[in-house]
């Protein structure tokens, strides 16, 4: 875990008030998946192909029952329970440290939407990346955290993808 500190407190080196702000506001958009959610009903509503809003929805849910069961069998501490010299600038969550919830869940839409669109998915990949950097800056998770949430993340968009390519291919029809 020291090498996680360093990284984390090299991190808090850079603070200036408009980083600040700036985190503060981007790690909002993970908090309870909401964005992400929102974006995925969005999606099924508009999208033409809606293979992307259901391949987003599946990888959603499956991330998130990975990270609940992860979480609560691994019980990590967060840095900022086990660290009390730096000054929070959120909340600090109650909920264990690993893996990341918000960077799952950003992973898990944002592949999702770059397997069949490169332009949007790009943007959604920025914001993800942005998000997961955020919680290391407001030192409530560890890299190991993120770069764990965001795998899993990927990794239900890829399954999520062949679950609703599969759905799509055995009712011969649009979803």
């Amino acid at each position: 875990m020291s090498w996680e500190f360093k990284i984390l407190h090299a991190l808090q080196t850079i603070h200036t008030p408009l980083l600040d702000g700036f985190f503060k506001f981007i790690t909002r958009f993970g908090d309870g998946g909401i964005f992400w959610i929102v974006l995925t009903i969005l999606i099924l509503i508009f999208a033409k192909d809606k293979r992307i809003g259901v391949t987003c929805g599946l990888a959603l849910s499956g991330e998130a029952l990975i990270i609940f069961i992860v979480k609560n069998i691994v019980q990590r501490p967060r840095p900022c329970w086990i660290d009390h010299s730096v000054d929070m600038l959120i909340r600090i969550p109650k909920d264990y440290s690993f893996p990341s919830g918000h960077s799952g869940a950003s992973f898990a839409v944002a592949v999702s939407i770059f397997l069949y669109n490169k332009k949007y998915g790009a943007c959604a990949l920025v914001l993800a990346s942005l998000i997961a950097l955020s919680r290391m800056y407001l030192f409530v998770h560890f890299p190991t955290d993120v770069l764990a949430g965001m795998a899993i993340g990927t990794a239900a968009a890829f399954v999520a993808k062949k679950v609703a390519g599969t759905r799509v291919r055995r009712s011969g029809a649009g979803v």
